[in-house]
């Protein structure tokens, strides 16, 4: 009587199966890090650069570090 109330556990394609829904949840997890990084830190980025870069003006910063004296080889301005 006991033996009628259980079922048969699937031993046949039971690997099969179990691997095409973790290799499924594996590909949509990767594509959600790919787009929390995308969009979290690389257009973050990418934007920080850009505002930087657009005012900065590369003489002017030398003409500082020069003046400051972080160079061996330029002697400051007035000198």
């Amino acid at each position: 009587m006991s033996q009628a109330l259980l079922t048969k556990p699937q031993m046949r394609g039971l690997l099969a199966k179990r691997l095409r829904v973790h290799i499924i949840g594996a590909f949509v997890f990767s594509l959600g890090v790919v787009a929390l990084y995308k969009y979290g830190v690389a257009e973050p980025r990418k934007k920080s650069y850009a505002d930087f870069y657009k005012n900065y003006d590369a003489v002017k910063e030398f003409e500082a570090m020069r003046d400051a004296g972080v160079f061996q080889g330029v002697s400051p301005k007035g000198k």
